[in-house]
């Protein structure tokens, strides 16, 4: 009768080692779950910015002012019927 046990409980023993340690066991189902919630957080931050980004390339379509504001703060650009006037900063006294 504890042979009949001692094989029944390596049967169960045997059992058990694909659920856990094995390819589609449990310890592979948590590190996929782990690496999935990981996944999703970064696709968020990515979607924002995507959203931002978009915004931004529909704003410098449609509306021309802010074309121009980027000319103007990026690139140093005027009207023609403006004049430019640039101030240095004097030199610190030592």
């Amino acid at each position: 009768m504890k042979i009949l046990a001692a094989i029944l409980g390596a049967l169960i023993l045997l059992i058990q080692y694909p659920l856990w340690l094995g390819k589609g066991g449990w310890l592979r189902a948590w590190q996929l779950e782990r690496e999935l919630s990981n996944q999703q957080i970064d696709n968020g931050q990515r979607a924002a910015r995507n959203a931002s980004l978009a915004a931004e390339v529909r704003d410098l379509k449609t509306a021309t002012e802010a074309l121009e504001e980027r000319a103007r703060y990026e690139l140093g650009m005027v009207r023609n019927d403006e004049t430019f006037f640039q101030y240095a900063d004097p030199k610190p006294k030592d």
